[in-house]
């Protein structure tokens, strides 16, 4: 199902984002988790591409299996750093064979010792434009409330935002944030660049303290003090770091509703429970 469809009917979509095993011995639990994720019925599950496109070859394998047999739309990764336009090519085409219509485009981390050639997309942008030239796609981009951690300013940010949008980004989906005041500036600041299309929130309930600070560190998201407080105390207690990492993202989610957010993007960590544990205590919010 095309996502702008759900977009368009909905006033409010809640969707999970997973990622695929490193091998095939691996995929077994990660269908399992997947298959546990759609008994909470989003509207629709993302699965990532893997760092440098590592775990890629599973990434339209899994996306089919939710589009085809779980009956609930898949939105696949796709990142442009690590392969060349022929292998984007075959990963589209292959994509759109399995019945996958729906597509996050990035460019993902660059590999050690890149350098930029015509035989490689350089940026998300570029892959936007290509998979809508080859159409049947709707393609969503990512973009960051705290700005690009390789970004020289929030305000270049935008503007490279901007030029996804306009080479055809259909949606956005976030970067995790956990103050929500970063959000409603970011989207503010982004109308105001004539930047209008729907933008799902990105959410990560906080379960490893040594996890979230590594995560932080990469993608230049801030932990606001309270929730560092919370980290801190409960680092070495994993059952009552959960606990509280799911209380602060329900949390999170009641006040972005609250404030009229109309996409909520759970990253779920292929944690099914987790997930499950927010969609309970939201049963009649969401």
């Amino acid at each position: 199902m095309d996502l702008m469809e759900k977009f368009r009917q909905k006033q409010l979509t809640v969707s999970f984002e997973v990622f695929p095993p490193k091998n095939d011995a691996a995929y077994a639990p990660v269908e399992a988790a997947v298959d546990a994720l759609a008994a909470f019925s989003p509207d629709f599950i993302s699965v990532t591409y893997g760092a440098g496109g590592g775990t890629s070859v599973n990434t339209p394998k899994i996306a089919a299996h939710i589009e085809n047999d779980l009956h609930i739309p898949a939105m696949a990764h796709l990142t442009c750093a690590s392969s060349d336009k022929q292998t984007v090519r075959n990963v589209l085409t292959d994509l759109k064979a399995r019945g996958v219509r729906n597509l996050l485009a990035l460019r993902g981390d660059l590999p050690e010792g890149y350098v930029p050639d015509d035989a490689h997309y350089r940026y998300a942008a570029e892959l936007v434009a290509a998979a809508k030239a080859m159409g049947g796609f709707t393609v969503g981009a990512a973009c960051y409330p705290e700005g690009h951690v390789e970004s020289e300013s929030p305000e270049k940010d935008l503007e490279y935002l901007k030029q996804k949008v306009d080479c055809g980004a259909d949606f956005l989906v976030t970067q995790m944030f956990f103050d929500n005041s970063v959000l409603y500036s970011f989207l503010y600041r982004a109308l105001k660049k004539g930047i209008d299309v729907p933008v799902c929130a990105g959410i990560m309930p906080v379960m490893n303290s040594r996890q979230i600070a590594r995560s932080c560190k990469l993608s230049g998201t801030t932990l606001p003090a309270r929730l560092k407080t919370v980290v801190d105390r409960f680092a070495d207690d994993p059952q009552s770091l959960m606990q509280a990492g799911i209380a602060y993202a329900t949390e999170q989610i009641v006040e972005l509703v609250a404030n009229g957010v109309g996409g909520i993007h759970i990253y779920t960590m292929n944690r099914p429970e987790v997930a499950g544990a927010i969609m309970r205590n939201l049963s009649s919010i969401l």
